[in-house]
């Protein structure tokens, strides 16, 4: 075997891979929406929509999915690289049986980039240590810039270049917005690349945080939708539908199912509430808008460096719209993972703000089940509002009929195949003396040329949280489960929550495009057919034991290698700390930093982690120790009276939970508390979904709380920061004396 670099086979053509975040089927304005997405839309009428495309239901699985071929469970991806656990299924580690598409191009003479949310790094394997071999870096990228977690502020990021943490090239004062710097981010790298190596392909998996929560935009993209969506998402939805039907997206005959018991009639809101919904959904259109303009941007750039023709770009979303926001819609999302409840009234009091960074907003579920149109149900469940999507596909060297709607059933495995094909690459039997797991996917590059051409998919499973549903021989049979973990889904949705007593409905999808007409009861043998094959399907890909809540396999969870432990003493040499290395708060804690307090102008940030959506801190103004906690309920503070005494202290916080719930915040001297008060909400699980680093001595992007502005620096030094899980008092401070450098 040659030593020599490859060389990709002959007019092997560029790749760009756009995937969209909790996007549904109705929101490109190609798709039927008035929302306007004038760079998608110029693609589909130079290429070709699809409009059976399926999609695993949930962030991690897809993308997985997307990168190998393969089911999801059968590379261990069946839920969130959050929530990683040691059951082959779900363990969140790609295996080397399956090498990703990016690894495979890499090794066949291709460039392969990555930008944006990755979310396929293992619960454990986040921090500055690593492992690294589920980081972009190590799945077959050579270039990566983005986010590893499932969301992150727009407004203040945890950014990750190649396998380091960064800081955003600019703060929220300044304009600072993630999409934008991510647009920046891929026009640079491909700029750079074909200007370093004139006609190699490049591969570019381009994965902007939109439309998933927080909804971040700028004002003037929500204020351009100022009242058109006053109307309501009934409305919405049937204006949606019947563009739909007219411009060939969908049959006509399709049938819009009515709004289900759980959708508020938008007729029987209140004037107030009605202002707020329409405002959540101004903004949502706003995001996605502004983030069609930065893909307009990255194809006029690769028109201007005479690629565009070459490029396969394919534009899609990691499931349908998102529903976590729950009835009333979040202020905060980072509240539902905690189960703690919104308030319609405190949502009213954020309406000027909403999409600001203040908040960690997502939409109301109305605009979810509007979002999906004409389908039903929403992200997480395996009826067709969470599983099909749109993709768009332009290739102007390959597709020569464009405009045009493709009807094929096709699935996310699909993807990788297709652009193999479109390489000439066969798929590799073995990859660094690894066998390789049979590729679920086929090829849909039949598909490009020919209208009439199969489906590439006959027969395919899907289980997402305890949903499941198949798809075989032209029927779909799904059931009725509802997974827990949504306060108002559990509360609200109608369906089984006991496997034991699922209900499984069947559809004809050849003349039931929206799985209208439930055909159980007249085809029983079809039924019987299809939940065997799901059943051999489920065994053959591992996704057995099932559980229909994200956190309902604790007890599973495999932790890091290297585990941190109730204690951890940290130096400010070593720069952020992830909160993935920090201790467990969930029993209480010690936070205390360890500093020479100066005899005059003592003020500044003493430590903390995340911002006024989730995080901690401890500062000093004015003389005072102030500490606060931005929990899920909302924003919890404590303060010192009386200044701080000169010389070397250990000043911080003390977090003690309660019986019953909720927790008491502390602010701590020298052991002693110096003030103290009480929250009714208890700890978080984790204080930011989307990942945040402790610092020390100093602050960035966003503020715990409005009483100072980042970076605000510590005016003294920080010799080092303790973090003592639990309520034990920690030792005393000669006792903790370490052997850094600073000592």
């Amino acid at each position: 075997m040659s030593d020599s670099p490859a060389r990709a086979p002959e007019g092997a053509p560029n790749v760009v891979v756009v995937l969209f975040d909790d996007l549904g089927f109705a929101q490109f304005g190609c798709y039927g929406s008035d929302i306007a997405t004038p760079n998608i839309d110029r693609l589909a009428q130079g290429g070709l929509r699809y409009n059976r495309f399926h999609v695993t239901a949930l962030c991690s699985p897809t993308r997985a999915s997307l990168l190998t071929g393969r089911n999801h469970h059968a590379v261990g991806f069946g839920s969130l690289a959050d929530v990683a656990v040691d059951l082959p299924g779900y363990n969140g580690r790609i295996p080397d049986s399956a090498a990703t598409l990016p690894r495979i191009l890499r090794d066949h003479g291709y460039s392969t980039m990555a930008v944006g949310k990755w979310h396929l790094a293992p619960g454990g394997e986040r921090t500055a240590a690593g492992p690294f071999d589920r980081w972009p870096l190590g799945l077959g990228f050579e270039r990566y810039y983005g986010f590893l977690r499932g969301d992150a502020n727009h407004w203040a990021p945890e950014l990750i270049r190649d396998n380091s943490y960064v800081d955003p090239p600019a703060t929220p004062e300044e304009g600072y917005h993630l999409t934008e710097d991510m647009a920046d981010e891929a026009i640079r790298m491909v700029v750079n690349q074909q200007e370093s190596a004139p006609g190699k392909p490049f591969f570019l998996y381009f994965a902007p945080g939109a439309l998933h929560a927080p909804h971040h935009v700028e004002r003037s993209w929500a204020d351009a939708y100022a009242g058109r969506f006053d109307h309501g998402w009934e409305r919405w939805r049937e204006e949606v539908f019947a563009r739909q039907v007219e411009d060939g997206v969908i049959p006509a005959d399709t049938t819009l199912s009515e709004r289900p018991s759980w959708v508020p009639d938008w007729e029987e809101l209140t004037d107030g509430e009605r202002r707020l919904y329409a405002r959540m959904q101004e903004v949502a259109a706003g995001m996605v808008t502004h983030t069609d303009a930065q893909i307009g941007r990255l194809v006029d750039a690769l028109e201007r460096l005479g690629v565009l023709d070459d490029t396969i770009i394919m534009v899609t979303s990691d499931n349908g719209a998102a529903a976590s926001g729950g009835v009333t819609g979040t202020i905060n999302e980072h509240r539902f993972s905690n189960r703690v409840g919104d308030d319609l009234s405190e949502n009213l009091e954020h309406l000027d703000d909403w999409g600001g960074i203040h908040g960690y907003p997502l939409y109301s579920w109305g605009w979810a089940w509007a979002g999906n149109t004409p389908f039903r149900l929403w992200k997480r469940y395996t009826w067709l509002g969470g599983t099909r999507v749109p993709l768009v596909v332009h290739w102007p060297a390959g597709i020569r009929t464009t405009g045009e709607v493709r009807e094929q059933l096709t699935y996310v495995t699909d993807l990788a195949p297709t652009v193999l094909a479109a390489a000439g690459i066969t798929p590799p039997e073995v990859v660094a003396g690894v066998p390789q797991q049979r590729i679920d996917g086929t090829s849909m590059l039949g598909t490009f040329a020919d209208a009439a051409a199969p489906d590439t998919l006959t027969t395919q499973y899907f289980e997402m949280v305890g949903s499941r549903s198949i798809i075989s021989d032209g029927w779909k049979a799904t059931t009725d489960h509802v997974s827990r973990g949504i306060v108002d889904e559990e509360r609200l949705l109608v369906g089984s929550r006991d496997f034991d007593t699922d209900t499984w409905s069947l559809f004809r999808l050849e003349d039931d495009y929206a799985e209208s007409r439930d055909l159980a009861a007249e085809h029983p043998e079809v039924l019987g057919r299809l939940q065997a094959l799901w059943q051999e399907e489920a065994e053959r890909n591992k996704v057995f034991p099932m559980a229909d809540s994200l956190m309902a396999r604790l007890d599973h969870i495999r932790g890091p290698l290297y585990p941190v432990g109730q204690r951890a003493v940290l130096v400010p040499e070593g720069g952020p700390v992830s909160d993935e290395a920090l201790p467990r708060f969930g029993q209480g804690a010690w936070i205390l930093a360890d500093v020479d307090v100066p005899a005059e102008g003592a003020e500044g940030v003493l430590f903390a982690l995340g911002d006024w959506t989730g995080g901690f801190a401890a500062y000093v103004a004015d003389g005072s120790l102030t500490v606060s906690v931005a929990a899920p309920g909302g924003l919890v503070r404590a303060r010192s009276d009386s200044p701080l005494p000169t010389g070397r202290h250990r000043l911080g916080m003390a977090l003690r939970p309660l019986p019953g719930g909720g927790f008491t915040l502390d602010a701590v001297v020298d052991e002693q508390v110096v003030g103290t008060t009480r929250s009714s909400h208890g700890l978080p699980h984790g204080f930011q979904h989307g990942g945040a680093s402790l610092r020390m001595g100093f602050d960035r992007g966003l503020p715990v709380d409005d009483g100072y502005r980042p970076p605000f620096p510590w005016t003294g030094t920080v010799h080092h920061v303790l973090v003592q899980a639990g309520e034990q008092v920690p030792p005393g401070l000669d006792e903790l004396r370490v052997a850094f450098l600073v000592e």
